[in-house]
């Protein structure tokens, strides 16, 4: 059965993933649902993390939550969910341990470790597994009514791999190493196997009612520019070409897309022809130095600011503004730009400073 919602009043970051020319930058942040704001502690409640992704009305509640806070300012909503909900589908335990983050208590540890055959063999049945994102999206969707566009996400293959075998977050990245350099064909096997599940997953997402899907490389950045070529770019590649694919095979039509390979600064040419609309970059890349690479092509870049200027001054959040402005905006013809920063927020952070950012982009923006 096809879902039908109210059109959509608000259909500027739509129209800037597609390249056209706009009136100004849409705008977003990564993380923009999340602890730091008051309101988000409130609905959560005693709740764990991986509860409130499971609970439709509590997840769709809480991607409402800087629509409503900053309404006018904030052109897109995004679900609140996580990147490992696919190891979750994939028969691993995750768990979000507090003050610390993900913890896998069993992870990959070798390719005859049993646990690495039984999830490469595991038929996923993404569309049951994963029902409760797709009931959330549809849900928020429909409260949106409109509003704003709701983008839909997964993590990259790389890095969901990163941490299905490093067992959660890690500064040295030995373990993932290790299988890369030491067991790169049953790794690649893996890899594979990821992403078709995120075809899988982007697809239901889009069918639920998301109208543009990210994939964050959020690990992307620890490999160098060949291990990036071989264990990561391909089922970049792969999601890519495959969604629209998939989507066409349901009838259903293609949305934007956008990628992130985070830290990848040297993979910023070729992402740039991976056949996303939209390529999302870090701090790390210079606005200016990023609008050369791309050239003539018709991409749109997202990002960039650090996201640590939000705990500056108004002045530093200023400066950090109009940098990306004269960087990616001014001179580009009014397209090829969607604001936001170059990662997620981070706790801490006054909600009043984000306002302050939006309305700096807005300002600096308007005349242009």
């Amino acid at each position: 059965m096809e879902l039908t919602f109210e059109p959509l009043k608000n259909d500027l970051l739509l129209r800037a993933a597609q390249g056209q020319v706009v009136e100004r930058p849409p705008m977003w942040v990564m993380r923009q649902a999340g602890r730091y704001l008051p309101e988000y502690h409130e609905a959560k409640g005693g709740r764990d993390f991986f509860e409130c992704c499971r609970d439709p009305e509590v997840a769709s509640t809480l991607t409402l939550q800087p629509i409503e806070r900053y309404a006018g300012l904030i052109d897109a909503a995004i679900i609140f969910s996580d990147i490992l909900v696919i190891p979750q589908a994939m028969g691993m335990v995750v768990e979000m341990i507090d003050k610390k983050g993900p913890h896998f208590p069993n992870p990959l540890k070798s390719p005859d470790d049993g646990q690495y055959e039984e999830v490469l063999q595991r038929n996923v049945n993404v569309a049951e597994e994963l029902d409760y994102v797709y009931k959330a999206i549809t849900l928020t969707r429909k409260k949106l009514a409109g509003r704003v566009p709701l983008i839909g996400f997964c993590g990259a293959p790389w890095t969901l791999f990163c941490y299905m075998v490093e067992g959660g977050g890690t500064k040295l990245f030995s373990q993932v190493k290790t299988w890369i350099y030491r067991y790169p064909e049953a790794s690649k096997k893996m890899l594979q196997k990821i992403a078709d599940i995120c075809v899988e997953h982007l697809a239901c997402q889009v069918r639920a009612g998301a109208q543009v899907v990210q994939v964050f490389d959020s690990w992307a950045g620890e490999l160098g520019p060949a291990s990036y070529k071989e264990f990561s770019e391909p089922y970049l590649m792969h999601i890519s070409f495959m969604l629209p694919r998939k989507l066409a095979s349901l009838n259903i039509d293609s949305v934007p897309k956008i990628v992130f390979p985070k830290g990848a600064w040297h993979a910023l040419n070729s992402a740039c022809s991976m056949g996303y609309d939209v390529v999302g970059m870090d701090w790390l890349q210079s606005p200016a130095d990023a609008v050369k690479i791309r050239g003539s092509r018709n991409v749109t870049f997202q990002g960039n600011a650090d996201p640590g200027i939000l705990y500056g001054t108004k002045e530093s959040i200023t400066r950090a503004v109009e940098e990306m402005v004269n960087g990616f905006w001014v001179g580009s013809g009014n397209k090829g730009w969607i604001a936001n920063l170059g990662h997620g927020i981070t706790p801490g952070v006054d909600p009043d400073n984000l306002k302050f950012y939006f309305e700096e982009i807005h300002r600096l923006t308007k005349s242009s």
